[in-house]
């Protein structure tokens, strides 16, 4: 099954949108994906979602799904709408919580074949994750 994870700066405008439910419909019909695995933390994560979900109206096969850094504090958490599944990457149990979110993300990108990232800061982890994904994934960039 071909996989697509997303990586951007949590305060991504509004202003991408349009270019990102496009690389999404693209990765569909051209690349094959089948599931998206985005995370929660931010601007950029709550878009993604809402492209994926916007083209499971039309791609009904297509899955979405939910990367968790950390395990629910309560119990058990609820899917969010429109989400498939959650996924909480082994391993992370014993991780400090500070380096959670940059090893589920290196997690994510092993695990997938395509990205899809915003970047526009230098010295950042998403600017360090996407140099992590060169050569095992097949990178797009949007908002330049």
């Amino acid at each position: 099954m071909k996989r697509c994870f997303f990586i951007g700066h949590r305060d991504a405008p509004e202003s991408i949108y349009p270019e990102l439910c496009a690389e999404v419909e693209r990765h569909i019909t051209e690349y094959g994906t089948q599931e998206f695995l985005v995370g929660n933390r931010g601007a950029f994560d709550r878009m993604a979602m809402k492209a994926v979900r916007q083209a499971k109206e039309k791609y009904p096969s297509v899955r979405l799904v939910l990367l968790l850094a950390y395990l629910p504090s309560k119990g058990k958490m609820e899917k969010p709408e429109g989400v498939d599944e959650l996924y909480y990457p082994e391993g992370l149990e014993n991780t400090p919580q500070r380096y959670a979110i940059v090893r589920a993300n290196q997690k994510a990108v092993a695990l997938c074949d395509d990205l899809i990232a915003y970047v526009w800061q230098t010295a950042s982890h998403t600017q360090k994750l996407v140099e992590y994904a060169q050569g095992r994934s097949r990178i797009t960039i949007i908002g330049r």
